[in-house]
C-alpha cells in the first residue's frame, strides 16, 4: 500500500489514471480518500486521480498533534510536491474544502482550479460547537457506536436515509465511521471545532472555482455555500437535489456531472509552478 511521510505524518494515498493533468481529493471530516471512489471511476480515464487520508483518519498515522487547518494544508501542499502533480486540480469537501481554500490563498500557482463541497468559510457556529464536543467525548471514551445514530443526519439528507434501496449503502457508510481509529477521529474533530475563518480572505483566491452544496445539507446549509460563491469572483455555483453533506456518495451521478462540466472548461495548458511551497 502506498504511503508518504509528510511533516511527520504517515499519509496512506492511492493513485488511478494517467491523464495529464491531476486531480487530488480531500475527504470529509470522519471519512476517508474512499468517499470519492465513484468520481475516480468516472474521471480517471481523462485525469490522473490521487485520494489520500488525513493523519488520524482512514489508513493514515495518528499523531499526538497537527490536526489543525493550518497543519493539514501544509500535508496537503506536502503530497503535492512530493507527487509532482502541481498545478493540481483540487476537490475538497467539507473538512477537504477547509485545506482547499487555505491552499488557494497560500499556493495559487499550484492549484489549477479549486472545487469546494460542501464546506464553509466559516469559523465554527458557536450554536454547534456545545453539541460537537459533547458527541467527541462521548465517542473518545465510550466509542463512536454510541453516537453513529446521531452523526448520520448531520452526514445525510433525508432522502438518503429513508430510501429504501439504499439501505445496504447506509449499512456500508455506518461501518466506515466505526473503523476509524477512535482517538485519531476526536483529535480531528477537534481541529476542525477550533478552526480559524477565511471568509475575509476568500475574495483573493482567483482560480477557477466550482462551489457544489446539497439541498439537504444541514451541516454546512446552502446559505454558506451561497456566500462562498459571492466572494470568489467568476466562481460557479451547483446545487445538488436530495443531497446532504455527502453528496459524492448521495448523488454521484449528479456530482460527476458537475465535475465533469467544469473540469472540462478548467482544463488547459499548464499554468507556471510557481516557487515550491516551504515544506
Amino acid at each position: 500500500m502506498p504511503y508518504l511521510t509528510l511533516n511527520g505524518a504517515r499519509l496512506y494515498y492511492e493513485e488511478r489514471g494517467t491523464g495529464s493533468e491531476t486531480i487530488v481529493f480531500a475527504h470529509g471530516l470522519l471519512w476517508s480518500g474512499r468517499m470519492f471512489d465513484r468520481q475516480v471511476a468516472a474521471l480517471q480515464a481523462h485525469f490522473r486521480c490521487i485520494t489520500f487520508d488525513f493523519r488520524g483518519q482512514g489508513q493514515s498515522q495518528v499523531t499526538a498533534s497537527g490536526y489543525d487547518m493550518d497543519t493539514l494544508t501544509e500535508d496537503a501542499a506536502a503530497l503535492i510536491a512530493a507527487l509532482g502533480c502541481a498545478p493540481c486540480h483540487f476537490v475538497g469537501l467539507s473538512m477537504g474544502g477547509f485545506v482547499g481554500m487555505r491552499l488557494a490563498l497560500r499556493y495559487p500557482h499550484w492549484i489549477r482550479s479549486l472545487v469546494l463541497m460542501e464546506t464553509s468559510a466559516d469559523p465554527e457556529p458557536q450554536e454547534t460547537i456545545g453539541r460537537y464536543r459533547l458527541l467527541n467525548f462521548i465517542a473518545r471514551w465510550f466509542g463512536w457506536r454510541m453516537v453513529v445514530g446521531r452523526i448520520m443526519p448531520i452526514l445525510f439528507g433525508q432522502q438518503f436515509l429513508n430510501d429504501p434501496a439504499r439501505a445496504p449503502l447506509r449499512e456500508t457508510m455506518k461501518a466506515a465511521l466505526l473503523r476509524n481509529h477512535r482517538v485519531g477521529l476526536t483529535r480531528a474533530v477537534t481541529g476542525v471545532i477550533e478552526r480559524a475563518g477565511v471568509d475575509e480572505d476568500l475574495q483573493q483566491i482567483r482560480v477557477p472555482t466550482l462551489i457544489v452544496v446539497g439541498d439537504q445539507d444541514v451541516a454546512t446549509v446552502p446559505a454558506k455555500a451561497e456566500r462562498i460563491h459571492a466572494q470568489i469572483q467568476g466562481s460557479r455555483l451547483v446545487i445538488i437535489p436530495g443531497a446532504g453533506h455527502t453528496s459524492t456518495v448521495e448523488e454521484p451521478e449528479a456530482v460527476n456531472q458537475a465535475l465533469l462540466e467544469f473540469l472540462g472548461q478548467a482544463r488547459g495548458p499548464s499554468r507556471p509552478s510557481g516557487d515550491r511551497p516551504s515544506l
